[in-house]
């Protein structure tokens, strides 16, 4: 029996709008609302807003929340600092990737994680079944958020007409309270889009109030509301990887060359830390497949799966491809054997529906904003 997606606290606001809706690790949200070019043209160019309320809130509190986070994933939190956030990631005992994740530091002894929507139980099952031996507390509070995003260049100026909060000092990667067209949220610096911009985590009933007051203060800026399917060109432009996609629990962060984010000196122990030694010692004297940007020579678009080739064997396989409205052609990520993932590789192709189609290899990010 197929359960009803969950719906959001602006689904009606959206449909209002005439946006074309879709399933999405059951949540019905906006896909676009008229064109995904001009959305994604608007978010490069000027700013978009988005519906980000199917991501999963995940509140971390105790005496021992840090030694916890520290514990259960493999960045190192309690490096953190007060109103700062990390993009970090949770692993299997094997080294998997379980889910990438964004962790805010609210408080002295307060944290919230924020995973991706399909995996936001998971990541809640993996916490709860960790947090046993540690004075800490998870709590699930998903439905306590609902969660806009304004992004894209003219993003601080739109938010300069609806806060007196400092945005200024405001880092990238950081977060502070503040008052946002009366509405009390946690502004932060972050974003999936390449771009500037802020995410405003609200209580789910101001959450029509702050659209609609973003949307007038945006309009003198040239925002529009935007859907799921400029956000997935957007990230892919500026090389973001997208699980299910480019992160999987078949890969290891240093198999997604992530492995940065892997912090081996931090005080204790750490779930996945002996496999993801080995696989760390094993990308040194062996690189796994690398992940690389390809961009077409034609016309064809890649999918994800499409086989990589090169002197007629596969080399590899797409994770994402999409066509780049910003660089006018197709273009894709895809892990490929070390041997042709360097920049300008020739003779590289992907095979789509028995066609070898030429492409370019090239370094990510695809697109970079000036800053």
């Amino acid at each position: 029996m197929s359960t009803a997606p969950r719906l959001t606290a602006l689904d009606a606001l959206h449909r209002s709008l005439g946006a074309t809706m879709t399933d999405f690790a059951g949540w019905d949200m906006p896909l676009r609302y008229a064109s995904e070019r001009d959305e994604h043209n608007a978010v490069r160019t000027r700013a978009g807003l988005f519906d980000l309320s199917h991501m999963g809130e995940i509140t971390v509190t105790g005496p021992e929340a840090a030694a916890f986070l520290s514990y259960a994933l493999v960045g190192n939190i309690a490096t953190v600092g007060n109103g700062r956030a990390r993009y970090t990631m949770i692993v299997q005992e094997d080294g998997g990737i379980v889910d990438d994740l964004i962790v805010y530091r609210l408080g002295e002894t307060e944290y919230m994680v924020v995973a991706n929507a399909g995996n936001a139980q998971i990541v809640l099952d993996a916490l709860t079944g960790r947090v046993g031996g540690f004075d800490a507390e998870v709590r699930d509070d998903r439905d306590a958020y609902a969660l806009l995003a304004v992004q894209g260049p003219e993003s601080p100026a739109i938010m300069k007409a609806v806060t007196d909060a400092d945005l200024d000092g405001l880092k990238y990667y950081a977060g502070l309270p503040g008052t946002v067209a009366g509405v009390p949220a946690l502004i932060a610096r972050t974003g999936y889009t390449g771009e500037d911009g802020f995410e405003l985590f609200v209580a789910p009933e101001h959450a029509e109030q702050l659209w609609r007051a973003l949307t007038e203060a945006g309009a003198p800026h040239g925002l529009i509301p935007c859907g799921l399917s400029c956000r997935d060109t957007l990230r892919l432009e500026a090389g973001m990887p997208l699980y299910g996609h480019e992160l999987t629990t078949a890969l290891t962060p240093f198999d997604a060359g992530l492995g940065r984010v892997v912090k081996f000196e931090k005080e204790g122990d750490f779930v996945g830390r002996e496999a993801l030694q080995a696989a760390a010692e094993r990308a040194e004297s062996a690189p796994p497949r690398k992940l690389v940007g390809l961009i077409a020579e034609g016309r064809r678009v890649p999918r994800a799966g499409f086989p990589v080739v090169a002197d007629g064997k596969v080399i590899g396989e797409v994770t994402s491809g999409a066509p780049s409205p910003t660089l006018g052609k197709p273009i894709a990520m895809a892990y490929v054997d070390a041997a042709f993932a360097a920049p300008g590789t020739e003779g590289v192709g992907v095979d789509i529906r028995g066609t070898h189609e030429p492409y370019k290899v090239v370094a990510l990010p695809f697109y970079k904003r000036q800053k």
